[in-house]
């Protein structure tokens, strides 16, 4: 077969769907040496993904979503006489020669619609025809393909659930290296809460910061709150509740970290916390288990699936819940060491590996069309 995969996020987001593009593509080199694949990259992105001789690399010129993204992109594929592409960021092409694989991520852009920005709310308002004209869908999760089923009514036959995973480098530090690291780069003490993921109103970090205003004043807990990612979109409320809360230096904002530095921070960390409203699959909280890190999250869409018994669940808009959840894993050495090694036991269950041969699966079934 002639594979070609749309990486042309990498260069525009790193995060999310820009690291499924990376681990997928690297884990489907490490198992297919007989298909050729054409990687399609931005021209302005100059790094590798794989270097193997059947995996050729593409320069386009169209950017990611461009408001004339798939008209562009057709004509720019054409001369490639591809048995199949897949489009890991939702939205094909408008029409191709070959057969259509989209990844559906999730559908959060359908249930929250007050969270978009108006580009946003543009590209992906085109799910529901890139859902009815691709060939297959892969969903990340049970949780997505049962709303891909109910909001775009596309048929179950037409859908392959395939987990994400962590990447190998998520794994437990030996010793105190984490907390030294965390010290020396972050000025973090040894007991802080994490947060890892966009700041963007579907996290809910404005019930996560509540519920932390009250540990530390009904609990006189003295943890700090780290929060790693970047800035995203409607971020206006998380500044107001931080002032109207007054919790100055004991939140933390870090940015954007490399998943080289990401690594410490979890393995530091007291505990994981994630109070999403909605997530496809949610990487951080794998993550985080991956580590040994014990996670609270969210009792919505995916994260259950994800997590399984190996996590306290909460009410994402339980603010109470939440702050006693933090307490019992701060204060509790028994459930602590008992999360952690579920987490772990837990995320060993989800592989890239697996999901490059379940992928490889869906191309070749289309293909056979």
């Amino acid at each position: 077969m002639r594979i070609g995969i749309d990486a042309r996020l990498v260069f525009y987001h790193q995060a999310g769907i820009g690291q499924y593009i990376l681990r997928l593509t690297q884990a489907l080199a490490q198992i297919d040496r007989d298909d050729a694949f054409v990687i399609f990259k931005s021209r302005k992105d100059k790094t590798p993904i794989v270097a193997q001789p059947n995996f050729r690399r593409q320069d386009l010129w169209t950017p990611s979503h461009h408001r004339f993204e798939r008209l562009a992109m057709a004509g720019e594929l054409a001369p490639f006489a591809l048995d199949v592409l897949h489009s890991p960021d939702f939205i094909p092409p408008a029409w191709t020669r070959c057969f259509s694989v989209i990844t559906m991520h999730d559908l959060a852009f359908m249930l929250y619609p007050r969270f978009l920005t108006r580009d946003s709310a543009r590209y992906y308002g085109q799910v529901d025809l890139a859902a009815r004209h691709a060939d297959h869908i892969i969903a990340v999760s049970e949780s997505t393909k049962r709303d891909t089923i109910r909001l775009l009514g596309v048929p179950e036959s037409k859908i392959t659930v395939i987990h994400e995973a962590a990447h190998p480098l998520f794994e437990p530090i030996a010793d105190n290296g984490a907390g030294e690291f965390v010290r020396a780069h972050y000025n973090l003490p040894s007991e802080f809460i994490l947060f890892v993921g966009t700041i963007e109103p579907r996290k809910n970090l404005p019930t996560l910061l509540r519920a932390f205003r009250r540990l530390r004043d009904n609990y006189k807990s003295e943890a700090v709150l780290a929060i790693a990612g970047n800035r995203g979109w409607l971020v206006e409320d998380v500044d107001k509740v931080i002032a109207e809360l007054q919790l100055g230096n004991a939140v933390r904002f870090l940015g954007s970290v490399r998943n080289e530095e990401l690594v410490y921070l979890y393995n530091a960390a007291k505990l994981f916390v994630f109070p999403s409203l909605y997530e496809g699959f949610g990487l951080p909280p794998l993550e985080a288990m991956a580590c040994g890190t014990p996670v609270i999250v969210s009792n919505v869409s995916s994260l259950p699936e994800v997590v399984g018994d190996a996590g306290l669940l909460i009410d994402p808009q339980d603010v109470e819940a939440l702050t006693v959840a933090m307490w019992r894993v701060l204060t509790d050495d028994k459930l602590r060491h008992e999360l952690s090694e579920k987490g772990l036991k837990r995320a060993q269950t989800f592989s890239w590996e697996r999901a490059a041969h379940e992928t490889l699966a869906v191309y070749r079934q289309v293909a056979q069309k």
